[in-house]
């Protein structure tokens, strides 16, 4: 029997590629589909197409909607009896239908629906999955079996729920299997045309793109059995039985649209006139079996060569001929790949320059004359062991290797949207990174924080407040647009995505968005098995354009307190909508008023105004977190075609990439699953995780990482130069307790790191980037060190950790697309402190190669630009600093040529020559005398000269860079 069936599926793929190229896979025949259960929801039990069904009572299902029942409406179209009376039967309302004891499998759902009256229009979700938008129920006595929608049930149960208006839910049919709800029969003479001229066609035209094999699906559309052809890809149905108008699958290939298939060459009027024949006489098709698209399968052993994706294993120290030089395993490493190349590593770098090294290395700032000077008078064999361990424990350390995280991180202080609105607090996220580097958090406990602190807890109340505030990680996420009601949560969640692959595992998991990976082994189903994890998490909200008000934001109060806490910013609340109100009131009189009327009015509106500002500005009763949570209840993705939620596929289970050893989240997890994805990051079988910090820390050191790419270590990105030595160092690291300040050490007190610049010419012939380390790589300062070092030499840098920002008060916010969010505040502050905005950068930091905070930015550019030069020249922060080193400069001894030694020492960090102390001085008596000349007395002229004289020496190269 033809069961009348209305085909409701999620969109899939646009239908690209209709691609009827030359192929012969056929599908792999499963077990038949089988009727399984079937329940009618407000009646008795009832039998249906020789079919029992389960009457209301049923113990195996849960509806607590209302019952309504009206025998009596004439249906259409009309049926059998005793589907008649189990579709007037029904159930209505916000429907919630849930099924339980379903054993684990594959099933087919379909839902009768019916409508008894007026028509209503609704939306019906599978397990929280959108399966029909917008469904008009028709006049009074229509109805429809909706589906198929072919499920698979978490923990033995499938919920069935409404949402808009008011939906008659009828009867539940459940099969076992993919079934595509027709049953009809086919003459001999039918199926010999089908199998004689459409089977054979589809098989060498459609199969190599269209099948359940195809390495790609085009389109999202099978063409290897009846459901699937009928249901169609992203555009609709491909063949609609009797209706050649209908089924795009012969207007493609009649070439009467855009879409022409095949795309090279167009069928014979023959094939073209069999199809239509076929769609004429119904389409019969023997092919009952749904197919299901497998795509190109992954060799997870085969994946697991590649260097990154092998498990990780502490390498034996390699050997090396001259076996005096090395004075640690890394160096031996470096030297062991040197003599391969038969290259001879640069000689040891003077105390002065590796003072220098070091210090900027681990602080961002120069040394102090007093550093040095200890340093050059410290003779034992632990001098510079004792300068590494005295950097390590500078407050200094975490703000400068904080701002490296931050980089990786694409920290902001505003939200990215397209009024960029502000977030105060989000710079409690960047303290605490900031102190983690400080207090030497092992890296481990700092993946868990940022990803799930809030679910760990803590010892006390200040860890716990802690942790939550290091989900400001996940928050940070980007905002995208203006909209509030449909706001696109996918883009954030898969900016997550993409930021977390990178800075944690350096694999761009994104690309598996809407398909899967093009050259990593990370198929779309692990891309989905995370977006569950985040869909299941609830981020904060920041304001947007249409939606201004901050919400969901994590108080930082002491568990026991929060409820009162909560309660009392309620009241609050009211109360000032309720001061809000009266303004929009009052301001609508004084709109309205007559002449006579408007000064009372207006100053009616003004009080009313000023009282409602007053009230806003109040201070907040507690401070917030930049913070996620986890929603009341976790959900399972489906997967998005083309990356669109609204063309959603099959539901995947969260969990984590199957070639990083990942697998589904427990059966009774009942929480996000963030808490488990922090586990399974920092695990020890995920070969990843070690070797990419590894890999950052040493890049930050040497300029340059072992792998030259560290956002990426697939097969786009480019291979490590020392591969040993990274897992060398990948393994020191765990088995240290994920030190980050004990690798530094291990790092900086081996003879490579405290080799000299300066290459012989072999090493720059045969390896000019010097990828193989036979000398130290010269560096140019990054933005915050140049900036740092102007304020640290003027004597004005405030080593103290900065407050908050002085954002504008939150009831003055109006930011719209077309006037954003943007202001630069400057500061005497560790430039790490300063504000960070993505639709704008800040102008100094941008000019000098600053990071993106719209991106991760992995390793920063190097560039040598004319804006840098002028900057240098121009800029009021440059000019005002200079001004304040010559005036220290001329403080500092009333004789020109010790003025001319300080200026050497200070700035540079080193003595002057003779040469440069005879042309100093030559340049600053000419400079003097052309201010003299210009009507500046001596004092002045005195000042200008050295001014000048300070603004030259800040744009040497020897300033710049580090040796």
């Amino acid at each position: 029997m033809f069961h009348f069936t209305r085909w409701r599926f999620p969109i899939c793929f646009v239908l690209a590629t209709l691609c009827l190229t030359l192929g012969s896979s056929v599908a792999e025949e499963e077990p038949a589909p089988a009727f399984y259960r079937g329940v009618n929801l407000n009646g008795p039990p009832i039998t249906i197409d020789g079919n029992l069904w389960d009457g209301n009572d049923a113990p195996w299902f849960d509806c607590a909607d209302r019952g309504f029942e009206s025998q009596s409406v004439p249906l259409k179209p009309e049926t059998d009896k005793a589907r008649a009376t189990m579709i007037r039967s029904s159930r209505w309302g916000g429907n919630r239908v849930t099924l339980n004891e379903l054993p684990t499998g594959r099933y087919t759902l379909f839902l009768y629906v019916w409508e008894d009256n007026n028509s209503e229009t609704y939306n019906i979700s599978i397990d929280g999955r959108e399966v029909v938008s917008q469904y008009k129920s028709g006049g009074a006595g229509h109805w429809e079996k909706l589906g198929p929608w072919f499920i698979t049930p978490k923990n033995g149960s499938v919920t069935v729920t409404s949402r808009g208006g008011a939906a008659n839910f009828s009867g539940i049919e459940i099969w076992k299997g993919e079934f595509d709800g027709v049953e009809e029969s086919i003459s001999n003479d039918d199926l010999a045309f089908f199998e004689k001229r459409i089977r054979p066609l589809l098989v060498e035209k459609c199969y190599e793109c269209h099948s359940s094999d195809s390495d790609e699906l085009g389109g999202n559309l099978l063409v290897d059995s009846r459901g699937t052809i009928r249901r169609g890809g992203s555009l609709g149905p491909a063949v609609v039985p009797r209706d050649e108008s209908g089924s795009l699958l012969l207007r493609a290939v009649r070439y009467q649209d855009d879409l022409q298939m095949p795309p090279d060459e167009k069928l014979s009027d023959e094939q073209i006139a069999d199809l239509a024949h076929w769609i004429r006489i119904g389409a019969p098709d023997p092919r009952t079996v749904v197919t299901k698209h497998t795509g190109k399968k992954i060799d997870l052993e085969l994946a697991r060569q590649f260097w990154s994706f092998r498990s990780l294993t502490k390498p034996s120290v390699l050997s090396v001929q001259h076996s005096d030089w090395p004075i640690t395993d890394i160096d031996r490493f470096v030297l062991h790949s040197l003599e391969s190349r038969e290259l001879t590593p640069a000689p040891l770098a003077d105390k002065r320059t590796l003072l220098r090294r070091a210090t900027y290395d681990l602080t961002g700032l120069p040394p102090t004359q007093s550093e040095l000077e200890t340093f050059l008078a410290d003779d034992s064999a632990e001098a510079f062991a004792t300068v590494v361990d005295r950097l390590l424990q500078s407050p200094q350390y975490g703000v400068r290797w904080g701002r490296h995280w931050l980089d990786v991180v694409r920290y902001s202080d505003t939200a990215g949207d397209n009024s960029d609105f502000p977030i105060p607090q989000m710079a409690r996220y960047r303290d605490w990174v900031i102190d983690a580097f400080n207090r030497d958090l092992p890296y481990d406990e700092f993946v868990r924080d940022q990803i799930a602190g809030d679910l760990r807890g803590g010892e006390n109340e200040t860890e716990r407040q802690s942790r939550i505030v290091a989900t400001g990680y996940l928050s940070n996420s980007r905002r995208f647009g203006s909209r509030v009601d449909d706001y696109p949560w996918h883009l954030t969640i898969e900016d997550t995505i993409d930021n977390l692959g990178r800075a944690f595992l350096g694999v761009t998991i994104n690309c598996a968005r809407c398909h899967d990976h093009k050259f990593d082994p990370i198929t779309t189903q692990d891309y989905y098995g995370l977006y569950g994890i985040f869909a299941s998490t609830r981020y904060p909200w920041p304001g947007i354009e249409l939606d201004q008000k901050q919400r969901d934001f994590i108080p930082l109060v002491p568990a026991s307190e929060l409820a009162e806490t909560l309660r009392k910013q309620s009241e609050r609340d009211k109360e000032l909508a309720k001061l809000n109100e009266r303004a929009r009131q009052r301001k609508k009189e004084f709109e309205k008023a007559k002449e006579d009327q408007k000064a009372i009015a207006e100053k009616a509106y003004r009080e009313a105004e000023k009282e409602a500002n007053a009230f806003a500005s109040h201070p907040p009763l507690f401070e917030s977190a930049y913070a996620v949570a986890d929603r009341e209840s976790p959900v399972d993705a489906a997967v998005q075609f083309k990356g669109e939620p609204t063309k959603q596929g099959d539901i995947v289970r969260r969990r984590f990439p199957a070639i990083m050893g990942g697998g589904d989240l427990p059966v009774d997890c009942h929480e996000s699953g963030r808490r488990e994805l922090a586990e399974w990051i920092v695990s020890e079988r995920n070969p990843l995780t070690a070797r990419v910090i590894a890999n950052r820390v040493w890049q930050y050191h040497f300029g340059r990482g072992i792998v030259p790419t560290p956002n990426d270590f697939g097969k786009q990105g480019k291979p490590p130069t020392h591969p040993e030595l990274l897992d060398f160092l990948a393994c020191s690291l765990q088995e240290n307790g994920w030190s980050i300040k004990k690798l530094h050490r291990d790092i900086m007190l081996s003879r490579v790191y405290q080799l000299s610049s300066f290459r012989d010419a072999k090493a720059i012939a045969l390896d000019p980037s010097n990828e193989f380390l036979a000398g130290f790589r010269r560096q140019r300062l990054d933005a915050e060190s140049i900036r740092d070092t102007l304020l640290h030499l003027g004597g004005n840098l405030n080593l103290s950790p900065a407050a908050l920002h002085p954002f504008p008060p939150s009831s003055s916010w109006k930011y719209t697309q077309h006037n954003p969010f943007k202001a630069v505040y400057e500061s005497v502050h560790r430039s790490a402190y300063l504000m960070t905005q993505r639709i704008q950068r800040h102008p100094f930091l941008a000019t000098f190669d600053g990071a993106d905070p719209s991106t991760s930015t992995g390793s920063r550019s190097s560039t040598t630009t004319p804006i840098q030069a002028l900057t240098l020249m121009n800029d009021p922060l440059v000019h005002q600093q200079a001004e304040r080193i010559a005036q220290r400069i001329l403080d500092h001894a009333p004789e020109q040529k010790n003025r001319i030694r300080f200026a050497y020492q200070h700035i540079l960090g080193r003595p002057v020559s003779e040469e440069e102390l005879d042309a100093s001085n030559r340049f600053l008596l000419a400079a003097a005398q052309v201010a003299r000349e210009g009507g500046n007395s001596d004092n002045e002229s005195e000042r200008e000269a050295w001014f000048a004289q300070v603004r030259a020496m800040l744009r040497l190269n020897e300033f710049l860079y580090i040796d």
